[in-house]
């Protein structure tokens, strides 16, 4: 009976870890054009919810874009990417919304955002869960490596539930 226990704490405690990223969104920003110039950013931002938690995916070629993400209204409106928070090159960056707000971003590349490639997003508190750890600074790292971790608590979770069943059935 010890061993159900345990076994059902651990499945749940799992199930949990896999809800909570469930409930985040990735957004590709710019969806299916991605991060280029020929996109109406402030027209794709509006039909978007963006949450805490939730994860901004800019796809681009490294070669001709990059992602800088401004300081404020201001450095945006007048694009000035000289004064940013963060910088982005590798093509295929993520961005973790950690904290409800306002965020501005922009290509790096001169001109591009005086041609309008400059993003300006709402972040709201939501459902989705928080890493309140490292919520000063924004993240950056594949798109390959949220996937990797969805694709690992899922795996977890199916053999827990086979873990649950050989103890239920013996």
């Amino acid at each position: 009976m010890v061993v159900v226990r345990k076994s059902l704490l651990i499945f749940v405690i799992v199930m949990v870890l896999i809800q909570k990223n469930a409930m985040a969104a990735q957004h590709v920003v710019g969806g299916s054009q991605g991060w280029d110039e020929s996109v109406d950013f402030k027209s794709w931002a509006s039909g978007q919810t963006f949450k805490v938690g939730d994860t901004l995916v800019f796809r681009y070629n490294p070669g001709l874009h990059s992602v800088v993400e401004l300081e404020g209204d201001s450095s945006y409106k007048s694009c000035d990417i000289s004064s940013t928070v963060n910088s982005m090159s590798a093509g295929n960056d993520v961005v973790k919304l950690n904290k409800p707000g306002t965020r501005y971003f922009a290509c790096g590349t001169a001109g591009h955002c005086g041609q309008g490639m400059k993003l300006k997003i709402k972040t709201a508190t939501g459902s989705a869960p928080s890493n309140q750890a490292d919520s000063s600074t924004p993240s950056s790292s594949s798109a390959a490596s949220h996937c990797f971790s969805t694709t690992f608590f899922t795996f977890i979770a199916a053999i827990l539930t086979v873990q649950m069943a050989l103890v239920f059935l013996l």
